[in-house]
């Protein structure tokens, strides 16, 4: 069978990393930036690729990224530091503050519990949530994990630990999309629509 050369080979594999990147995506990914990519483009994507590894960490206060020590929304005094919503990623943390209604801060967990992918609460960011909490630092802890198994596992666990802690809980509703047909929707959908249903 007639191979690449290693070079290009040593691409497709790293390509293949990537999620939902299957062989031949990554192969016509490689392909493309051999015959396409001038230098200039390919050495200015290679040291962004370093400069997002170097130059990028964890918030020392929430886990959200940063280029700093602390993130633009700790450091923002005007939000409410009283109050904070967690989430399970980074990425559900930026969906939340482009809708632009929230205006607390957040604890970002890195995930969820999920015993079938090996994930346990110790390789989660919980601990620090909980320290704080217990320090009497929030009015509110808002759970906006995901409705999911593992969403709900974390979420109750979480729940679990607070259950001393003289701090107002709550979860987010989960239910039917704004368009969406009750027909379509699954049965899980139904039950956090019912359970978040509001005074009308």
């Amino acid at each position: 069978m007639l191979k690449y050369p290693k070079p290009l080979e040593d691409l497709i594999e790293d390509f293949t990393r990537l999620p939902s990147v299957g062989k031949k995506t990554a192969e016509r990914f490689a392909l493309y930036v051999y015959t396409k990519l001038n230098q200039d483009y390919t050495e200015g994507f290679s040291q962004h690729l370093l400069d997002v590894k170097n130059k990028i960490h964890l918030c020392k206060c929430c886990g959200n990224i940063s280029e700093e020590d602390f993130c633009s929304i700790c450091q923002d005094q005007q939000r409410n530091h009283r109050q904070i919503m967690v989430v399970e990623t980074v990425k559900d943390l930026y969906t939340i503050e482009n809708v632009d209604e929230y205006q607390g801060i957040y604890h970002v967990l890195n995930g969820a519990i999920s015993f079938s992918k090996g994930i346990g609460t110790q390789d989660l960011n919980i601990d620090s949530l909980i320290e704080k909490a217990k320090q009497n630092q929030f009015d509110e802890i808002i759970l906006a994990t995901n409705a999911t198994l593992e969403g709900e596992t974390t979420a109750r666990y979480i729940k679990e630990l607070l259950v001393d802690v003289p701090v107002k809980l709550t979860r987010i509703a989960h239910g039917l999309p704004v368009g969406g047909e009750m027909s379509y929707a699954d049965e899980m959908t139904v039950v956090k629509a019912m359970e978040g249903r509001r005074e009308y």
